[in-house]
């Protein structure tokens, strides 16, 4: 079995928006180490990789978990976790998903509400029209989406998502890497 170690380090330290220069301060190695690391250049002892994984928040155990020929691959109902507040519902449509290449979300937006705004990060995002409509602001531009429109851009904007209609619109939204 081939990990790609390297893709899934610059996957979480994307997630936790550091740069190359900040993971290799905080574990006293080069950006230049990093980056062989991350291109799979080269293999950290297991010390190293002790550190790194300290640094980004993991262990052993969480960082190889979603590897093996055992990985979960269907999600049901009752693994899926939702937050509702005031401007509507999001599910986390796979549990795991901050360990993955990208994260889909169901997200119900109840009239007159608008998501938090997204500030700029590495990655794309990808959205899907469920029902009802809504406004995608990107950067200065916004654009109406309606059922069945879709939306894919780089995620290097602020950008948001806003119900200016009469009943609640449901967008499938899927971040990588994973933003949420």
């Amino acid at each position: 079995m081939n990990i790609d170690i390297g893709g899934r380090i610059k996957l979480l330290r994307l997630y936790y928006g550091l740069t190359q220069q900040e993971l290799a301060d905080r574990c006293e190695l080069s950006k230049g180490f990093i980056s062989q690391l991350e291109s799979n250049s080269t293999s950290p002892s297991l010390e190293t990789l002790s550190d790194i994984f300290d640094a980004l928040g993991t262990s052993f155990e969480e960082f190889f978990a979603q590897t093996g020929s055992g990985a979960q691959i269907v999600y049901k109902s009752e693994d899926m976790c939702e937050k509702e507040d005031e401007t509507g519902k999001m599910t986390w449509l796979v549990s795991t998903a901050q360990k993955n290449s990208m994260e889909p979300i169901m997200y119900e937006l109840l009239p007159g509400q608008e998501t938090p705004v997204d500030m700029p990060h590495a990655g794309e995002e990808f959205g899907y029209v469920l029902s009802g409509s809504i406004v995608l602001r990107h950067g200065t531009q916004t654009q109406k989406l309606r059922r069945g429109d879709a939306f894919y851009f780089k995620a290097d904007k602020q950008h948001s998502l806003k119900n200016r209609g009469k009943s609640a619109a449901t967008v499938l939204w899927v971040s990588s890497p994973p933003n949420f």
